[in-house]
């Protein structure tokens, strides 16, 4: 439904708080002439831009979660997990911006029985942020006796909300030439499946007590790929991002993942094996599905990066032309948040833009100046136009420590 529907149905109680979050100058006892007021005043570019302005930290990514996803409604729970997604060993403190300042500690009162004001919970912080979002029209629950307790976002303020914010992120976005060198590998990581699978047939291959390939043949297996790796080093910390993560390089990693939920590979108690399905692979009976492989990637990431969607979202529109990294960054880093030793710069660029590079969705180059840039492929623009992955919907393969 659209704002004006969702509208119709708010009692006056909750049409009130509305008008007044936008200064709306229209009678408090008449139902229709605050539906027209607050009509007339959010479909204002300026209005919407002006609210944008003032949304940051938690509300900034909480809103985020909401704008690209296709469904009807969220259970309060669900809302819940979107506003504290990302959260590893601690829950991020309140940050003290405009959207929230009523959540600032408050200096304890005088006396000998005085307490201090301690700040909100997390629990309460984000019931704040789903108020707020009421407050602004964003949010409704629903109307029919199933529907009361799930809330719903209007499709018309989904959209205004987007191009809202992607206004704003195109003020800071840097737009550059076509540099003169950069990395195209669209095709190589299903060609490279390809050769793996062919590696695996044509091998006896051994695995240690663990299940992992030894030193020897992950060398020749990784010679064979169009991209050059080299294992990991031994005792650095590495979970969260696949089955085999800890064991295996990033690109090949991912590509072993896929290859063993596929069911293209077994691992037998003391060597890897070819499946029938992986056989007519390596044969060249059929052909690896690309959208498959990037269907995985983003469940299996979106362990770690809860809002992986939406980050390749924004990529995506924000990069149809080259585009400085930098600049890419300094909009996308306050939408993440660190997961154990990955800071936020390094969950973009290596988790997220070297990772999409491999698996064709953008190009990655760099200037005569030295300045990284990023630019989206039309392969990458038709997978991920085509591949929105509800919020919950993730694959763990490999969980972190306890």
């Amino acid at each position: 439904m659209n704002l004006a529907d969702m509208l119709c149905y708010a009692d006056i109680a909750e049409l009130t708080r509305i008008a007044e979050a936008y200064d709306c100058t229209c009678s408090s006892h008449s139902k229709n002439e605050l539906i027209q007021s607050i009509l007339s005043t959010v479909q204002r570019r300026d209005v919407m831009e002006s609210r944008i302005s003032e949304i940051k930290g938690n509300d900034l990514r909480f809103l985020n979660s909401l704008v690209f996803e296709n469904r009807a409604s969220y259970s309060l729970e669900e809302l819940k997990a979107r506003a504290l997604s990302g959260d590893q060993a601690k829950v991020e403190k309140p940050s003290q911006d405009l959207s929230i300042l009523s959540t600032a500690v408050k200096k304890p009162r005088k006396g000998k029985n005085a307490k201090p004001i301690l700040p909100p919970s997390p629990d309460e912080t984000v019931r704040m942020s789903i108020s707020r979002f009421k407050t602004f029209g964003w949010l409704f629950n629903g109307f029919s006796q199933q529907t009361r307790y799930m809330y719903q976002v209007p499709d018309d303020v989904k959209n205004r909300l987007s191009d809202a914010l992607e206004r704003r992120y195109r003020t800071i976005l840097v737009t550059v030439d076509e540099p003169h060198m950069y990395r195209d590998e669209r095709s190589l990581m299903v060609e490279d499946i390809v050769y793996f699978l062919r590696f695996v047939r044509d091998n006896e291959l051994p695995l240690t007590t663990e299940g992992v390939m030894y030193k020897r043949q992950i060398s020749q297996a990784l010679e064979l790929l169009s991209v050059s790796e080299t294992p990991p080093a031994k005792g650095g910390w590495r979970f969260g991002y696949g089955r085999r993560f800890l064991d295996y390089p990033d690109r090949f990693a991912l590509l072993y993942d896929f290859a063993f939920y596929e069911g293209y590979i077994t691992e037998e108690p003391e060597r890897l094996t070819l499946s029938e399905a992986g056989r007519g692979i390596a044969d060249g009976l059929v052909k690896p599905d690309p959208s498959k492989l990037y269907k995985f990637w983003l469940r299996l990431y979106k362990g770690p990066i809860p809002n992986l969607t939406m980050l390749v979202q924004w990529i995506m529109r924000l990069s149809s032309e080259w585009v400085t990294v930098e600049s890419v960054n300094q909009i996308l880093l306050p939408l993440i948040r660190p997961y154990y030793y990955d800071s936020q710069n390094d969950i973009l660029e290596r988790r997220v833009l070297i990772m999409l590079m491999h698996l064709g969705i953008v190009r990655l180059g760099e200037t005569v100046s030295g300045e990284h840039v990023v630019r989206i492929t039309p392969q990458g623009k038709m997978l991920v136009l085509g591949h929105s992955l509800a919020f919950e919907d993730t694959l763990s393969l490999g969980k972190p420590p306890v």
